[in-house]
């Protein structure tokens, strides 16, 4: 991760955790969730600020890198080891993230196009498939 970006995401966070969950700026009404990843080399914790959308009762978050030809670390470590930590607003708790499988992510992607329409723009920036992920309560 480049010094420039891990300042930004730090700066979310720092936001986040002060705000109860909200921030401002170009996330400002956004649905941010705080995820900390197991490093799939470093086996150390990753913090990651993601949006995440709510679909048919499901919280679905998505591995686009705003269109970058390489998916997140975070898509790496959750593929590693899918036992994670999520902060939403002030709660806390531990989850399983599940990869969509090509159908079911396929069906779904039009839906989080429909809430969230950059991510048709992401989508169409890159050769790769953006994955999603299912975060499951534990």
């Amino acid at each position: 991760m480049t010094e420039s970006l891990q300042a930004f995401n730090e700066s979310i966070v720092d936001e986040f955790r002060a705000n109860g969950g909200k921030v401002g700026g170009q996330f400002e009404g956004a649905n941010l969730l705080l995820l900390t990843t197991t490093g799939a080399k470093s086996g150390q914790p990753r913090l990651s600020p993601l949006a995440y959308l709510t679909i048919d009762d499901r919280m679905i978050i998505v591995g686009s890198y705003a269109g970058a030809d390489v998916h997140p670390a975070w898509v790496h470590n959750l593929r590693a080891n899918p036992r994670a930590h999520v902060e939403v607003g002030t709660d806390a708790y531990d989850v399983i993230a599940r990869e969509l499988p090509p159908a079911e992510r396929d069906q779904l992607y039009p839906k989080i196009v429909e809430l969230a329409p950059v991510f048709a723009e992401y989508q169409a920036k890159t050769s790769r498939v953006i994955p999603l992920f299912e975060l499951q309560k534990v």
